[in-house]
């Protein structure tokens, strides 16, 4: 007989929660290189081209996959520096595993919010 899991109401620990936004994390930044790209080359081509990528970065929709990038990548830098100080040695006994684990899920999106205002 099948069993038929709910992955809603399963409970994972916050070191696998902070493990699977790493993930995550880094495949938004992985898709988001061929925008970033062109829009950096769009720019360097002429004023009109910056002017033109200046409005596709003033859509709310684009803004919007910005602050998602933003937050992915301050999440996988954090995440990363983690999972290197646990590779040495660092923070390995469980108490301190999650410690940093809730560490880096609330510094994220508090550093990306601080972006956000120190850009707007």
């Amino acid at each position: 007989m099948p069993v038929y899991l709910n992955l809603l109401r399963i409970r994972f620990p916050v070191g696998a929660v902070t493990s699977i936004a790493h993930r995550i994390s880094g495949v938004l930044l992985f898709l988001s290189l061929p925008v970033l790209i062109y829009l950096l080359d769009l720019s360097l081509q002429s004023p009109g081209g910056f002017e033109k990528a200046l409005t596709y970065l003033n859509n709310c929709w684009f803004e919007a996959g910005l602050v998602l990038v933003v937050w992915s990548f301050i999440h996988h830098l954090l995440s990363g520096i983690r999972f290197l100080l646990i590779d040495i040695g660092k923070g390995v006994t469980l108490q301190a595993a999650r410690r940093s684990a809730w560490l880096v899920n609330l510094c994220a999106p508090a550093l990306t919010l601080a972006c956000l205002w120190w850009v707007l």
